[in-house]
C-alpha cells in the first residue's frame, strides 16, 4: 500500500449508521450511511445486519465485496470525531 494514498485503517460501529473511521493521516472522522441510502446499491445498506457486517478491504470499508466507498469520499463527507 502506498503511505500517501488515503486509506482507512480502522473502523468501529458507534450506532444507527454511523462508522467512526481511522485514516492513515492520524485522523479519526465521523460517517454517516444513512444520508446515501437512496443512492443505488447503498439502499442495501439499510439493512442493520448487512450494514453492521463490514470489513476492511486494506483501502475502505467494504460490504461483501459489493459495496466500496473511495476513502477520499468518505472523508470529505464525513465529520471530525469529538
Amino acid at each position: 500500500m502506498h503511505p500517501d494514498l488515503l486509506h482507512i485503517t480502522n473502523a468501529e460501529y458507534l450506532s444507527d449508521y454511523v462508522l467512526k473511521l481511522s485514516f492513515n493521516t492520524g485522523e479519526v472522522r465521523v460517517f454517516d450511511f444513512s444520508l446515501y441510502f437512496d443512492k443505488g446499491i447503498l439502499t442495501k445498506l439499510q439493512d442493520m445486519d448487512y450494514f453492521k457486517n463490514y470489513t476492511l478491504d486494506g483501502w475502505t470499508v467494504d460490504w461483501n465485496n459489493e459495496i466500496g466507498l473511495a476513502p477520499e469520499f468518505l472523508y470529505e463527507h464525513s465529520k471530525p470525531a469529538v
